[in-house]
């Protein structure tokens, strides 16, 4: 009894004091430990050290390219000629064929991805599976050189037939059509169909159809458990519940895979500088011969180029280095919005 009419005491004095002092938050600390604080620190220190390595590169880059970008102004943008020495130098050409090459890339890349991400995530026996992933992610580690050998000696002269079947039948629509090319010759020369956009696409389709099957393939396997048993339970079939709940909760990181790969593909360089013949022009035909990348331009003027050369060298790759940031950027912003980036019970 006296030690309960001791403890009422106590509680009627807080109240007391906190009623004078007004009610306020006590503040909780919890000690996280010495493991907690290094790892904190260290990941936090990397996060950094990646920022600061990211801007010291960009800073880098505007500074070498500063000389080229004063000397031709905007027209560096608007220009498709690449003559340093005469003061003449844009990027224009070689940005067209970028955007095509990458392109071509993903229209071949994407179906072909998310049918072998749903095939090992929904289809494939659990034995089968652990094989299938190691390939895919072994297909993502083969050296660029060797999709550029792959492309040169026999991709190219196995697609010739389906560019010239193409361009015969589709060439009234603008990309698919092919100058000099006489679809009714059957000895026309296969010569005007090598060394295209196409090819070159389809070579970085296989480099990057890897990467975005991994992040396509790893969004799926987390698709709510608890929706797939109840679309089951309503009588769905397989493909009923990949379509409405698989794909539906996959579709941020089909997205977001696709412009990682779009990101992977635009800076491509030693595959498609193997399989294209560089054209400094605008070459909106992807079947015909003759097509160029930014990163093949720096691969092919870097031995020759003087002060200016080298300059606008830089530019062009600070062009490339920023067209690249952004797409990434957009990428993981699309995913962490959508519904796979979430957590689901």
């Amino acid at each position: 009894m006296r030690t309960r009419a001791r403890r009422t005491g106590q509680d009627k004095a807080a109240d007391r004091s906190s009623a004078a002092g007004g009610d306020r938050p006590r503040r909780l600390y919890a000690d996280s430990g010495v493991p907690d604080r290094v790892f904190r620190g260290v990941a936090t220190s990397g996060g950094g050290l990646v920022l600061v390595v990211m801007l010291l590169v960009g800073g880098f880059l505007f500074y070498r390219a500063w000389k080229a970008l004063q000397k031709a102004g905007w027209a560096f943008f608007t220009t498709a000629e690449w003559e340093p020495d005469s003061g003449h130098f844009g990027i224009t050409a070689v940005l067209v064929g970028t955007c095509l090459i990458a392109l071509v890339a993903i229209v071949v890349a994407v179906p072909l991805a998310i049918g072998t991400a749903l095939y090992i995530s929904e289809y494939a026996p659990q034995r089968l599976r652990r094989t299938l992933v190691s390939i895919v992610d072994l297909m993502a580690a083969v050296p660029s050189v060797v999709y550029g050998l792959w492309g040169l000696f026999f991709l190219q002269g196995k697609v010739i037939g389906l560019a010239r079947w193409i361009s015969t039948y589709f060439g009234w629509i603008p990309p698919f059509h092919v100058d000099g090319a006489d679809p009714h010759d059957p000895l026309a020369t296969a010569t005007v169909y090598t060394a295209s956009t196409f090819v070159a696409g389809l070579v970085v389709a296989m480099m990057v159809t890897p990467i975005i099957c991994s992040i396509i393939r790893e969004v799926f396997s987390q698709a709510p458990v608890g929706e797939r048993e109840g679309a089951y339970a309503l009588g769905a079939t397989r493909w009923g519940v990949i379509r409405s709940v698989v794909l539906p909760f996959g579709t941020g990181g089909m997205i977001g895979g696709t412009m990682l790969g779009l990101g992977r593909a635009l800076g491509e360089t030693i595959g498609v500088y193997m399989v294209i013949s560089p054209l400094f022009k605008v070459q909106f035909h992807i079947f015909q011969s003759g097509t160029s990348s930014v990163s093949s331009l720096i691969a092919l003027r870097y031995g020759d180029a003087g002060p200016l050369g080298m300059s606008a060298l830089m530019a062009a790759g600070l062009a490339l280095f920023l067209m690249t940031l952004v797409v990434n950027f957009a990428a993981s912003s699309i995913v962490a919005r959508s519904r796979s980036g979430a957590t689901a019970e």
